[in-house]
């Protein structure tokens, strides 16, 4: 008995691409809708070169030249030139107190309106959220201008570096 071989019909295939431009046509629309609720902030921070001080960063001209040292939950308001302005203890929760910040540097303002420079120095253990929120509150503070609500420029251009060490075992004062 001859078997017969029976060669293959290869017929071609036709590519079903509805499913595919049916997503793409629900798909693109959807994510450029979304871009423009999604609003990405990007600040411009000034970080110490490799080797550079951080006495070195602030022109020595300025007649303010700033800091806000974060550390264990404090707050440290100074001037390189002139010491320590303030110092914030916690508040009730271990949270830094933000308020008395914001009002201590709205009266620098007053007095120095040409400053827009500011260090922040942090220590070692201070948390991510803290250091932002230290950011936006030494950048502006939330202001109602002719019935509008606007940020009210404080001191914009930061710099961060590390906090120096604690001098003599610092006692709260």
């Amino acid at each position: 008995m001859r078997r017969r071989r029976h060669r293959r019909q290869t017929a071609e295939a036709d590519l079903n691409i509805t499913p595919f431009l049916n997503l793409m046509i629900v798909l693109v629309p959807v994510l450029l809708l979304s871009m423009v609720f999604t609003q990405t902030r990007i600040l411009e921070l000034r970080f110490p070169e490799a080797g550079e001080r951080l006495d070195e960063m602030v022109d020595d001209g300025e007649e303010l030249a700033l800091y806000v040292i974060v550390r264990d939950g404090r707050l440290e308001v100074g001037d390189r030139n002139g010491g320590v302005l303030r110092r914030f203890e916690p508040g009730e929760e271990g949270n830094p107190d933000f308020a008395g910040l914001r009002e201590l540097l709205k009266g620098v303002k007053e007095r120095f309106p040409e400053t827009r420079n500011i260090r922040l120095l942090a220590g070692p253990d201070t948390d991510y959220q803290t250091l932002v929120t230290t950011m936006d509150t030494v950048r502006g503070y939330p202001e109602v201008v002719a019935a509008d609500a606007v940020t009210a420029e404080l001191f914009p251009d930061i710099a961060l570096g590390d906090a120096p060490a604690p001098e003599g075992g610092e006692a709260d004062s």
